[in-house]
């Protein structure tokens, strides 16, 4: 785990019974710790005296072999797979990852106060959580999923952070594979959850959009029995999502839905739309651009509502929203426009980002770091990327950036635009090209907009173009 993933806030602590019987573990030869035990964490470079040391193990990792080091640094508790002869107090179990589960579970169900939003989908989960944590936290303690904590580790790690004062929860779930998001799902017991979209993100791993349809569907089986399910009304899957709830009390959004948006003006960098839902209509100034952005906003007032938050509360909350860094924010330097879009992408955000570019002043540059997790279609995806791109009027320049910039090139040949794309295989061959294009077009203004999935760092290449401005 990286350090972004470590928590700031003071956690509740834990007694050596409450471990033992949340992982059904037992003490090495009987030895307990003493005293309270102040977190449990994964990664051995921020181990001190009070915590315990949870050893995992991966597939090219086992953090067993860092257990010795994390003693010497004053840490006096582990929990291991195995015994080891360490002078270290050793709670064993059978299975470090599914305790970090049942860890996490213990917290979720010593809160019976917490009332719990789980979300999934290919794109614009982060935003809509955003969203989320701006509404309710307004209100009252709210735990927001950090980062990108949302699978099978990240989802525990985060429910460890749970505290009595917290009166909601906002839970990220991504799916990486069938059976995730189940597992998931059963540790926060969500009164409300719900899928966003099913687009086309991790399609290597499962094989085709029904597959990642039928992982994001597991999100319904754990709904509290009196909880509510959220749908998308207007997604190609809306009626397989609707064959997978079990509750009886159903919220849809979307163009068709209980919450939809009318009247939508898409301005630079912000939103307006009358909002419509059961409980009223209200306009909505929304701090975010973007038509995806629009529908965003009518999830999270979906989610919301079924916890019953008033409709005047909504509005505040989205008005007030923050976006998540590198998710869509706008900086202006030394007089031109770049838009931060590099937290991640799949092929929907990254059309939907395209359309925010195409809405900013001057002369319009797009520059695209590779997309990940697109299995065997990924050459073919990017190929349809280029050719939409640049079939974009307003776009003056594309940019794309990696292995498969040459993909995104052939698509941009397909049409009569093609001349508009650019290809390097990595950002040192891109950067030259990007300066000279700002020092050709000078003094006219310029908006750029930089996005790529994680991976590819796109943010590295905007700073590097900042910096020679």
């Amino acid at each position: 785990m990286h350090t972004s993933t470590t928590s700031t806030s003071v956690l509740e602590p834990w007694t050596a019974a409450q471990l033992a019987e949340a992982t059904q573990g037992y003490w090495y030869q009987e030895r307990q710790p003493q005293g309270s035990i102040k977190r449990i964490l994964t990664d051995s470079r921020h181990a001190e005296a009070g915590d315990a040391f949870l050893a995992l193990k991966g597939e090219r990792f086992d953090a067993h072999n860092f257990v010795a080091q994390v003693a010497e640094k004053g840490c006096q508790i582990a929990i291991v797979e195995h015994p080891l002869e360490i002078d270290i107090a050793q709670l064993v179990v059978p299975d470090t990852r599914l305790a970090l589960g049942h860890l996490g579970a213990y917290r979720r169900q010593h809160n019976p106060q917490l009332k719990v939003i789980a979300l999934t989908g290919s794109s614009g989960k982060t935003t809509t959580k955003e969203m989320l944590g701006s509404i309710l936290g307004r209100l009252a303690p709210t735990l927001i999923t950090r980062g990108n904590l949302n699978n099978d580790l990240g989802v525990p790690m985060m429910l460890l952070e749970l505290r009595a004062e917290h009166q909601y929860a906002v839970m990220e779930l991504g799916a990486s594979h069938q059976g995730e998001i189940d597992y998931t799902s059963n540790l926060v017991q969500p009164h409300v959850a719900g899928i966003l979209n099913i687009g086309t993100a991790h399609l290597g791993e499962f094989g085709g959009r029904e597959g990642i349809c039928r992982a994001k569907s597991e999100i319904y089986a754990h709904i509290a029995a009196d909880g509510t399910a959220i749908v998308p009304a207007d997604d190609d899957f809306a009626e397989v999502i609707r064959q997978a709830v079990r509750n009886p009390k159903v919220l849809s959004f979307g163009a068709g839905g209980d919450v939809f948006a009318t009247e939508v003006e898409l301005l630079a960098q912000s939103a307006k739309f009358t909002l419509h839902t059961p409980q009223g209509v209200r306009v909505v100034n929304l701090p975010f651009a973007g038509a995806h952005n629009v529908q965003n906003a009518t999830a999270a007032t979906a989610f919301a509502l079924a916890l019953e938050i008033s409709l005047d509360d909504i509005v505040a909350g989205l008005e007030q929203a923050q976006g998540a860094k590198g998710r869509l924010n706008f900086i202006q330097h030394q007089g031109q426009l770049f838009i931060d879009d590099t937290y991640n992408a799949n092929p929907t955000s990254m059309r939907a980002a395209a359309d925010v570019l195409a809405q900013q002043n001057g002369i319009k540059v797009m520059v695209l770091g590779d997309i990940g997790e697109l299995g065997d279609s990924a050459a073919q995806q990017h190929y349809m990327l280029g050719r939409d791109l640049v079939s974009i009027k307003a776009l003056n320049f594309v940019v794309a950036v990696g292995e498969f910039a040459p993909a995104t090139q052939e698509g941009a040949r397909s049409t009569q635009y093609g001349k508009k794309l650019q290809a390097f295989l990595n950002q040192e061959q891109a950067l030259p090209f990007l300066i000279d294009l700002v020092k050709t077009h000078q003094p006219q203004s310029m908006s750029f907009l930089f996005k790529g999935s994680r991976y590819t760092h796109m943010e590295t290449l905007m700073a590097d173009l900042m910096e020679k401005l």
